[in-house]
């Protein structure tokens, strides 16, 4: 996905406070940058690239739209940048809800496509949509469970190695990748040999 020439990259250390929260990932930080900067990073390689990617929705869309080539472009391209968007604004923002936040209109985007999908406007394999809502309502709780700070919360001192809301969290988003996979392969398996019926 690597097609442009990017920034400086920083390390660790010289990365802006807020992308400071893992400080064993040591090098790859993207500098601060406006909107536009945000959007090329799409194109460049820097240690949240894969993040971006798997914020899981364009094959989703890709095969939604198969018999809609005349849509299907525009809305991936659409997400792409609903995405960047997303991105940037959960990189500035200032508390864990506003990041929760952040990915808001990637999630109603998603739910538009589901529903698409649901009444018959978009196409896919039988199946593939009941395992994108288990997706997205388990990465749902887990950003809830991890703003709310839930258990720890009740109980501060007692979950501080094993069971915190951040645990938590990690775990629900395995859940939801797994459901994401177990939705998207039979998708493209069925995209590779759907033919679409004429207009």
């Amino acid at each position: 996905m690597a097609f442009l020439a990017g920034p400086r990259l920083l390390d660790w250390a010289s990365s802006p406070p807020h992308l400071q929260f893992n400080k064993f990932v040591l090098t790859g930080y993207r500098p601060a940058s406006s909107g536009s900067g945000c959007l090329r990073s799409l194109f460049y390689l820097h240690n949240e690239l894969g993040n971006i990617y798997t914020h899981g929705a364009l094959p989703i869309i890709h095969c939604t739209l198969a018999c809609r080539p005349w849509l299907r472009p525009a809305a991936l391209v659409g997400y792409t940048v609903l995405s960047g968007v997303a991105g940037w604004r959960a990189l500035t923002a200032p508390s864990t809800s506003a990041r929760l936040r952040a990915f808001g209109w990637q999630a109603a985007a998603r739910l538009l496509v589901f529903g698409a999908r649901g009444v018959g406007l978009g196409s896919g394999a039988p199946g593939s949509l009941h395992c994108y809502l288990r997706m997205d309502a388990l990465a749902l709780l887990g950003g809830l469970v991890n703003v709310a700070r839930l258990p720890e919360r009740w109980g501060p001192g007692r979950f501080d190695y094993w069971g915190n809301s951040h645990q938590i969290m990690h775990l629900l988003s395995v859940g939801s990748i797994l459901q994401l996979h177990a939705g998207v392969v039979p998708d493209l398996l069925w995209a590779a040999h759907h033919t679409c019926p004429p207009d």
